[in-house]
């Protein structure tokens, strides 16, 4: 599998604008938030408009609460020179996945979204061609029916079989995902098998209760668990759930590294021998709630470029103080208690 790794969002709107900009045949993009704010340096609705009048088929699904701000003139837009342009919009549920195809040959997943304010946030895309780019457009198909899409050209190829030889999977949380496949699944099943070394990037930390018993088993096992999280998130509420649960999860062993700007990467690394990038937080949204999407891979030089992307940022953060645990007040331990309270239900 031919891949490219890319680290910051304004890299990755790069990779994916001139990946448009080459596009032959089609067009796919499924997006949890979705802005035209970003026009100054990466015009996406402006080449999506004059790649659909020049007969390249242009699908998109947005997810309507992550892309509410989208103006509706640049829809409608949209939708006037030809592209079909869906909103996701289920009670309680979200599609957060970020993904882009091109041509059926060439896909882009991960953690980025298009809006101006993430352009200088840390993260992690990935580029991908080869089969494996077969697999995302299924789990792609699997949104837009789910969306009401009927365009028979993309539905057609739903019912096409797995490749035995793809070294690379993808990994998502539809419901009826083949259990190999599942992400959660994917979590539980190689955390328990971690010989030696878990390394996880989330920008939020709110595990729901397996999470952390199976963290809580590995630490026990004498596997080393380390977790990049950022100091400062963009969701201020959160910085306080961030800081109790590093807390929480200190005590059983798993060490902290704390990245000085935003980091919204989602990576996880097992034993150093095999990785999946996505689009999952470590919260009790992405694994109980929203609809996500990752890519599984053994590939040796994709894990080893993983790695040194871990060590550079982990090179960067400052480890998480645990003497910090003495100092917390009285309504920050009922506020973890309230949440113990609750972790049972997810």
């Amino acid at each position: 599998m031919k891949y490219r790794l890319y680290t910051t969002s304004s890299k990755a709107w790069d990779g994916m604008f001139k990946a448009m900009a080459k596009a032959e045949k089609s067009i796919y993009l499924e997006m949890y938030i979705l802005s035209g704010d970003t026009s100054e340096t990466h015009n996406f609705f402006s080449l999506l408009k004059s790649k659909v009048e020049h007969g390249i088929e242009v699908v998109i699904i947005a997810d309507s609460y992550g892309s509410s701000s989208l103006k509706p003139e640049m829809i409608k837009e949209l939708r006037n020179a030809g592209a079909e342009f869906i909103f996701f919009s289920h009670w309680l549920k979200r599609t957060h996945r970020k993904i882009l195809i091109i041509d059926n040959k060439i896909a882009f997943l991960g953690g980025v979204n298009i809006q101006e304010k993430i352009r200088n946030w840390r993260d992690l895309q990935i580029k991908i061609e080869g089969g494996a780019v077969k697999l995302i457009f299924k789990s792609f198909i699997h949104s837009y029916r789910k969306c009401g899409g009927r365009r028979e050209s993309i539905l057609r190829f739903s019912s096409s079989s797995r490749s035995r030889k793809i070294k690379s999977w993808i990994m998502d949380n539809w419901r009826g995902t083949n259990k190999i496949y599942y992400l959660n699944n994917y979590y539980k099943h190689k955390i328990s098998e971690a010989q030696s070394l878990i390394q996880i990037v989330t920008p939020y930390l709110l595990p729901p209760r397996w999470l952390i018993a199976a963290l809580d088993d590995a630490c026990r096992r004498g596997v080393k668990v380390e977790i990049i999280i950022p100091n400062d998130t963009d969701v201020k509420p959160l910085n306080k759930i961030n800081y109790l649960n590093c807390c929480r999860l200190s005590g059983i062993g798993v060490k902290f590294f704390m990245t000085k700007t935003m980091n919204h990467a989602k990576l996880m690394l097992i034993d150093d021998t095999e990785g999946l990038v996505g689009s999952q937080n470590m919260d009790i949204l992405s694994f109980g709630w929203n609809f996500e999407v990752g890519i599984f891979s053994r590939q040796k030089n994709l894990v080893s470029d993983l790695k040194k992307i871990i060590e550079t940022w982990k090179g960067e953060a400052e480890p998480f103080d645990v003497e910090y645990k003495s100092k917390i007040r009285f309504s920050d331990k009922l506020l973890i208690n309230f949440f113990k309270f609750f972790y049972p239900i997810f």
